[in-house]
Formats: C-alpha cells, structure tokens, sequence
C-alpha cells in the first residue's frame, strides 16, 4: 500500500498544474501540503512550515510516507483547484512572487493565501487604500542608524516627518518619481525598502524598514495601489494588466565594479554600481545616500552600447568592458569575467528596450552638478 501511494503521488506531480510550486511557480516541486491539497517547492515549503501545522501540514514527495487519505486529499484537491479558491480575489496592485524574489515577500504571500485568506475575504485587504500612516524606522543620511519616523501616503506623495510633533513634512515626494526595491540584500534587513526619488537633480536614497514583514509588505502593496489607481485614471485606455509593470521594479543588478576616469593617467576606483531602470548609478558605499555619478542609459539606436574591453589609450585591468554613450565611454572592470557577462547581458537588455515617455522626462531631470562632496559626473541625455 505504501508503495502504491508513493506512485501515486508521484504521478500526481506531473500532471498540469501540479508540476509548478502553487506559490511562485517553480518547477518540479518536491513537497506538498496535504491539508491544503497544493504541491510547493523547498524554499516555499519552508514559509508552509512557519504557518503551523494547524494551517499547513507538509511532507516531502519521496522521502515521506503517504497514507490513503492524505493521497486522495492531494486528488482531490490539486493547484488549479486550489489557486481557485485560494487566489479568487488577488488584486492588480499585489506582486505575486517568483523564484529568487525577496523572502520576505514570498513569506508574506503565503501568508496572506492561507494564514490569513486575504484573497478569499476581500475586507482583509488593507493595502487597497487612497492613504497610509504609520511609523518606519529610517536610516540617518550620514550614520549608519535607524530612528523611528512618521511615514504618511496620500494623493499623489509620500511624506515623512523627522520629529514626533511636525506638523510640516522633512521630505515630500511625489510618487510618479519615486522608485521602490523591496529588501535589496545589501541592506542585511528581511524587511527593508530602499526609496530612490529625483532631488535638485540627482537620485536621494532612503532606507527604511519594520520588525514585521506583514507591515511593510502593507506599505509596498499600498504604494503600488495608489501608484496603479493614478495611472489608471492618466492612461484611461490602458488595461491594470498593462500598468503593473510600470509600479515598482527591483534594482536589475548591484555590486561592485572598479571604474576609471577618461584619462589614460585615471587609476581604477571601487565603486559600488545599481542598474535601476535606465539609470546605472555608483556609489562610493552600498548604502549611500547619493550616487556619485548617474548614466542615463538610452535606446542602442541613439549610440549606445556596451562591448568587452578598453578603448584604445585606457589601461586595462581585469575583466574590463565599456559602456559607450553618445557624449563619453565608461570603462568599467568587473572581480571575474563571469560578473561581466551578467552586467553586459543586463545593461544590453535596457539598451534594447525602446523609450517610453518617463524614460525622456527622467534624462531631463538628470542634470549636471558642480563638483562637490555628491557631484554627478556625466549624464546623457540623447
């Protein structure tokens, strides 16, 4: 009988549906919930576990054994059915994880399908909301320490307040610029954003997090409601399915590059680089405030593009490439020519993709500062 179900289940794993983890989509899962009748991979059995058993109960595919309920349970059930039931009201705004997104995110999404059924009792849904208030702690701009602060969204800003009885925001910025990745490992918190907006022209970074991932997971799905609903009514034609994209979008690739200047006498200087959009930024630290540079990255058509190896008169060093814009060619180096391939492949991909309107406004909005302690060295603005 034991061997039976062992093949059983196993068959009940291929069929379609149940060949994808219910939760992010990753192929050929492992283990499954039997109370719940889905089968999941690793990584989300391990947020099943956290549940409790009272919520999720889960066994490994091969190396447990199946009785004949928790077999028919698995029949019966399966993940079309339950995404079905589990998922009947997902909203727009609610970025559904994939494999590799941020944990906490994939955390809280299982959570809210099952713990506590967001998507079968709309009430629970919080984060649909035109406004949000509550306190995050930000880090300071030149220290590395976190003080409790008074967030606020409504209409079309987010704002915060530096002191317990403000009754006038520190920072207002409007939500059309600002750019939200969600836990950038960097950070070393679980449950961080990184808020990036246009001011005086350069990009201002604010980080923020919360002690519970259900919290600011409410924030990121609040943002991008309001975010969704402005667009909605800016782009009446367009459908949400074609406006989620534009909400908010992780950083494409961070890490450490060496960079040198356009004379052959420049030395090669570590730089901490973000490709975020198509603006690739680096920054002398991880978690600095401000870049020290910014590239606006446009489409290949205008002369753009990226190519291993140094210009003719620039000293080579490691695994370097180029990255040649209309008015001046960068010359990066990565630690190993593997990291290279990843920063030419993701960088192409940006050059490829054609312009859209806000792409335009946002090389406007990159101007030229004065050298100074957070100078801008080039942008370019074809």
């Amino acid at each position: 009988m034991g061997d039976r179900n062992s093949r059983r289940i196993i068959e009940l794993v291929k069929l379609v549906g149940n060949s994808l983890c219910a939760d992010c989509g990753c192929p050929n899962p492992e283990w499954a919930s039997y109370n719940l009748g889905v089968f999941i991979c690793t990584t989300c059995a391990t947020w099943h576990r956290k549940l409790g058993t009272h919520v999720s109960k889960v066994k490994h595919l091969k190396l447990d054994k199946w009785d004949d309920e928790q077999v028919q349970g698995m029949e019966e059930m399966g993940n079309e059915k339950a995404k079905q039931k589990y998922e009947q009201h997902v909203p727009p705004c609610y970025r559904v994880p994939k494999p590799g997104d941020p944990p906490v995110l994939q955390e809280q999404w299982v959570r809210a399908k099952y713990e506590r059924q967001e998507f079968i009792h709309v009430d629970k849904q919080t984060y649909i909301t035109n406004e949000i208030e509550g306190r995050l702690m930000k880090k300071a701009r030149d220290e590395n320490k976190y003080y409790e602060r008074k967030f606020s969204v409504s209409e079309n800003s987010l704002k915060y307040y530096n002191k317990e009885n403000s009754k006038e925001p520190k920072v207002t910025i409007t939500l059309s610029e600002l750019s939200i990745c969600l836990a950038p490992p960097k950070m070393k918190q679980n449950n961080g954003m990184q808020l990036s907006y246009m001011c005086d022209g350069s990009t201002r970074h604010i980080y923020v997090y919360h002690a519970q991932g259900e919290t600011i997971i409410h924030w990121y799905m609040a943002i991008r409601n309001i975010k969704l609903n402005r667009l909605l009514v800016a782009y009446p034609s367009a459908t949400p399915e074609e406006v989620v994209p534009y909400l908010t979008n992780d950083f494409a690739m961070e890490g450490w590059l060496s960079k040198t200047g356009p004379s052959e006498r420049d030395a090669y200087r570590k730089r901490w680089f973000t490709l975020d959009d198509r603006k690739l930024m680096y920054h002398e630290n991880p978690m600095d405030p401000y870049p020290r540079g910014e590239i606006f990255l446009g489409h290949k058509d205008d002369n753009y593009s990226v190519k291993e190896g140094v210009p003719r008169g620039c000293k080579d060093h490691d695994c370097a490439f180029s990255l040649v814009t209309p008015d001046r060619t960068f010359v990066m180096s990565a630690p190993t020519c593997e990291e290279r391939a990843q920063w030419m492949k993701a960088i192409n991909t940006v050059l490829e993709r054609p312009l859209r309107p806000q792409d335009n406004q946002m090389a406007v909005n990159l101007v030229r500062k004065k050298p100074g302690k957070f100078s801008l060295d080039i942008f370019s603005l074809g």
